[in-house]
């Protein structure tokens, strides 16, 4: 599948690079080190990364506008999303051609080519698969792309923490420093936080409930939010914190924002995608996410989290 990728690219002079909405550092990684690689392996092609710009992650990349028109005849490639319903810029459907390039699991096979694969740890890993697979076939590596695709790995595997995390994503990293980037620099400015971040953590960790079943969960309300002052997607960045409370199975956070609740779910060894797929969601089997729209729905999902984890003690 590398190589039909590889010479679909090299057909096209046009090439729009998509990731899904609401972004993380694997999102950005894998769609702007794609690009930083393929700008670099074919310089009289026009290749574009596109989507709404997440301002916390404007440190990895800046992406770009394009007109319309720039789709007629372009091969449109979408990284690191699972869902046609998650590709952020709908046009990603205006192109001659389609390919997912994914480590979700396949729920939603869209595309005319489809390389997805689970074992890998982001899809920021699977884009230096690619590109060791084409490297006697013109695909040149960057400072620039060895730097983005390095912070996807890192920001997928939770500094090389997750479960996900293997001796392939080791053997890559190792391969990304050697690259000249600044590690310290990226570092800082992926894991920096502001004090009111820092404080609204404090809170979570004094407020948050253990239920059954060692599940643990935490509800941020919009009115919350507004008095830390913290932003919806700075809150997403504490979802990890719960994972060092000694003895949890698995934990979810909620998020609400104006229009919804952000379900985030994280587990230690129960399948929890499950469970975010019946609330509009999806994902790895430890790491979900998912969306409902009123307070009540939440004591469902924390009694279906609490079902997923009775099943998994069973087996």
């Amino acid at each position: 599948m590398k190589t039909q990728i590889l010479e679909t690219i090299k057909r096209y002079d046009t090439i729009i690079v998509h990731r899904h909405v609401r972004p993380d550092p694997d999102a950005y990684g894998s769609q702007g080190g794609l690009v930083e690689i393929l700008k670099a392996s074919f310089p009289n092609k026009f290749i574009y990364a596109v989507g709404k710009e997440e301002a916390s992650l404007h440190y990895m990349n800046r992406l770009d506008v394009i007109d319309d028109e720039v789709y007629s005849g372009a091969l449109v490639i979408v990284c690191d999303t699972a869902n046609e319903e998650r590709v952020c810029d709908t046009r990603y459907t205006l192109g001659d051609q389609l390919i997912k390039i994914d480590h979700h699991p396949n729920e939603d096979p869209y595309g005319d080519l489809l390389w997805v694969d689970t074992s890998a740890s982001s899809c920021s890993e699977m884009i230096y698969d690619f590109y060791l697979a084409g490297k006697d076939d013109g695909l040149v590596m960057t400072d620039d792309a060895a730097r983005l695709l390095f912070a996807g790995i890192v920001g997928d595997t939770g500094r090389f923490l997750y479960p996900s995390t293997t001796q392939k994503t080791f053997d890559i990293a190792g391969e990304l420093i050697r690259y000249d980037f600044n590690r310290n620099e990226l570092f800082n400015e992926m894991y920096e936080v502001d004090a009111k971040v820092l404080k609204l953590q404090g809170y979570i960790l004094q407020n948050f409930e253990m239920k059954q079943n060692n599940i643990g969960s935490v509800k941020l309300t919009k009115d919350l939010l507004q008095e830390f002052r913290v932003l919806p997607a700075e809150a997403s960045l504490l979802i990890g914190s719960l994972g060092s409370v000694k003895g949890i199975s698995a934990w979810v956070c909620f998020i609400e924002e104006d229009d919804q609740i952000r379900v985030r779910l994280r587990s230690k060894g129960p399948v929890i995608n499950k469970v975010a797929k019946k609330y509009n969601g999806g994902g790895h089997p430890l790491a979900a996410g998912a969306s409902i729209y009123s307070w009540s729905e939440a004591d469902h999902v924390i009694q279906d989290l609490e079902d997923a984890v009775i099943h998994y003690k069973q087996e």
